[in-house]
């Protein structure tokens, strides 16, 4: 029987995340939502707002048998900037900040252990929050599968489609054929 285990993060646009996580073995499902904040139950519309506290996050299901926590977290430092407040190139809020929402103890060290690794790589210091998952809430429909569903809207070419090859080019061997 194969384990499963859950990461949630947060780096900018969760259309971004998804588009990348997608494509990685191990990674069962990428599901966008929003999550650290305190508004139960929020819509897109009032975390754009970016009064909700919430972020725009991608939950993974994966297999750590296959890939694990460390990795994926390796993996997620190189498609956004951990070194910006509240921003992800163009988009700026606190709803695009960096978050790791841990779910096990185990989570939350190895976060800070890579963080820690990672510290020397950036110009600044490592800014991305790191907190216990208290909630997360599922996205909107129209925005699960966005990037698949959408590749030549403008965003996708010009944000997304960079990040997915950068993450390719740096982690090729994880990324599924």
């Amino acid at each position: 029987m194969e384990s499963e285990e859950q990461a949630t993060l947060g780096g900018g646009c969760f259309w971004c995340l998804e588009a990348v996580f997608q494509k990685v073995r191990g990674v069962k499902e990428v599901t966008s939502g929003y999550a650290g904040g305190h508004l139960p139950d929020p819509g897109y519309r009032q975390v754009c707002q970016g009064t909700t506290g919430h972020a725009e996050v991608v939950q993974l299901r994966f297999d750590p048998s296959v890939i694990s926590y460390r990795v994926l977290l390796q993996l997620f430092f190189t498609i956004h900037d951990p070194t910006t407040r509240d921003r992800e190139g163009a988009d700026v809020g606190p709803q695009y900040r960096s978050i790791i929402l841990h779910h096990t103890p185990e989570q939350e060290v190895t976060a800070r252990a890579v963080m820690e690794e990672l510290a020397d790589h950036y110009d600044g210091p490592i800014v991305t929050e790191l907190k216990p998952l208290e909630t997360f809430y599922p996205a909107e429909p129209d925005h699960h599968r966005y990037y698949e569903r959408n590749p030549q809207q403008a965003y996708c070419r010009l944000v997304i489609d960079p990040k997915v090859a950068d993450a390719r080019r740096h982690f090729s061997h994880l990324m599924a054929k």
